[in-house]
């Protein structure tokens, strides 16, 4: 039993290390964005291994491209062999042997056809290099995909925005008589507008304040009349699954996700009106810069066309928002993502307007959408239907050459055992082996669980898999034994 324990922890450190070095591998492969998941995988494996590398931090900014807080010294990013290899050159030129059918459906089967996935299960396994379907069970089937919807709106807003596309968030003078001066607080749909001292990255409120009000008094103003301005979405505020602290109401403006707590993540108790209460913090903000509000709680009006600017900052890059949303499963990201893709389509801002724009962009790749039905950003909506052979062909998409600008999709996937919603997962003997190798985004719902992402094989191969299962009764059996799935393709020498 003693060298039982002994060859597990062996077994799991083994597939940790290497996993975090082909991990850091695909950062170097990804380009130059960068998030807090992959800072996190760098700190982690630079502990591990002690390799220098380079830093490629893109914090929030002001619109005039100045950092909206103090740069600090990055950690070192290690220096790997790329985990993407097969990316950087011609689909299907890589060597690794690629696996067979008979052989995957010998490894996965067993755990696929087992009672503890419910009534229905279906599964894709392709080959990232060439998006050839290795492996399949009802691959065509759409099925509730829960949150791995959120891999199709990351594809759809990175393909219709691009990668390097920022939210802003502005100020502009409104007209008005008397002493007071109108200002707008004008939302740009920014989900990640912070009003705490430690922005981490993100664009903030107080430093929105700051500006304004040092652009208020170079004209001479200390006293305003302060509107909000949410107009750039339209249709209901509240998600279909009702007020719930998975998700805040979906508003052009708030303020730390509308969370009344000190979270970053995760459920927490939401504001009802989260534009409000961020115009409200942002008017105290205000006041404490020498700048009065009357009245004091500010009002909802549309700013008007071509008003003066006084001050904006903006959001990260819609790579780095693609990978945080991936990476903790961000629903508020989510929502605002899908709104985005909307905006740069010509749809409305709404969830059906997002929904169609998501499924328009995705029908221009020529991804197969049979059976696929969008009804939010998220995944949260139980109307929401998704093939595995779409889940593979949108992985497959965003390790193609051709585009660069869909690999946050990749370099957001949560690491197994290590990052985001797989954190705290392959911890089990039978998960070990997908320790640090399985990269995939989770999805559960009561009765739902889901798991797709990619995995090198033992073979070196990147593989994309897509498991959905519906009616599941023991969400954590269902769970591990996906798990198991992901790990037994990163322990297969299946060629």
């Amino acid at each position: 039993m003693r060298f039982a324990k002994l060859a597990t922890w062996q077994l799991t450190a083994g597939a940790a290390v290497a996993g975090l070095a082909l991990a850091a591998g695909s950062v170097a492969a990804a380009g130059p964005w960068d998030s807090g998941q992959r800072t996190a995988e760098r700190e982690r494996a630079a502990a591990l291994e002690d390799r220098g590398g380079a830093d490629h931090g893109t914090p929030a900014s002001r619109k005039d491209g100045t950092d909206a807080r103090a740069r600090k010294t990055p950690a070192a990013a290690p220096s790997a062999p790329s985990v993407l290899a097969a990316l950087a050159a011609p689909a299907g030129t890589g060597s690794a042997a690629v696996p067979e059918e008979r052989a995957l459906a010998k490894v996965l089967d067993p755990l696929l056809n087992g009672g503890s996935l419910g009534a229905q299960r279906t599964a894709a396994v392709v080959d990232a290099a060439t998006g050839k379907q290795l492996y399949g069970k009802g691959a065509g089937e759409a099925l509730t995909p829960a949150s791995t919807t959120k891999i199709a709106t990351a594809v759809a807003v990175l393909s219709a925005a691009g990668p390097d596309h920022r939210i802003t968030t502005r100020t502009v003078l409104g007209p008005g008589s008397g002493k007071a001066a109108n200002v707008v607080l004008v939302g740009g749909g920014d989900p990640t507008l912070t009003a705490r001292k430690d922005a981490k990255g993100n664009a903030s409120l107080r430093t929105l304040a700051e500006d304004t009000a040092r652009a208020l008094k170079a004209k001479g103003v200390d006293t305003i009349s302060l509107r909000y301005d949410t107009s750039l979405y339209s249709g209901p505020l509240v998600h279909p699954i009702g007020l719930n602290g998975n998700i805040a109401p979906v508003s052009a403006l708030m303020a730390d996700e509308g969370r009344l707590d000190d979270s970053a993540s995760g459920p927490a108790p939401r504001s009802g009106d989260p534009a409000a209460d961020a115009a409200r913090t942002f008017a105290k903000l205000l006041r404490d810069h020498g700048i009065k509000t009357e009245p004091s709680d500010p009002s909802s009006a549309k700013a008007p066309d071509r008003a003066e600017e006084l001050a904006s900052v903006q959001s990260p890059t819609l790579s780095a928002l693609v990978e945080r949303m991936l990476t903790n499963s961000d629903n508020d990201i989510a929502e605002a993502l899908a709104r985005q893709t909307a905006l740069a389509t010509g749809h409305p801002a709404s969830f059906d307007g997002g929904a169609k724009a998501i499924h328009e962009q995705l029908q221009k790749l020529k991804l197969p959408l049979t059976g696929a039905r969008f009804a939010d950003g998220s995944g949260l909506n139980r109307a929401d239907r998704l093939s595995a052979s779409l889940l593979t062909a949108l992985l497959a998409r965003a390790a193609d050459p051709d585009h660069p600008e869909l690999r946050p999709v990749l370099t957001g996937l949560p690491v197994a055992g290590f990052t985001g919603t797989l954190r705290n997962r392959y911890a089990d003997v039978a998960d070990a082996p997908g320790t640090g190798l399985v990269r995939a985004k989770t999805g559960t719902l009561t009765g739902v669980n889901t798991l797709a992402g990619t995995v090198v094989d033992t073979d070196g191969r990147l593989l994309a898999f897509a498991f959905l299962a519906t009616g599941t009764t023991d969400p954590k059996t269902a769970q591990s034994t996906l798990d198991r799935a992901a790990s037994a393709l990163a322990a297969c020498g299946c060629s």
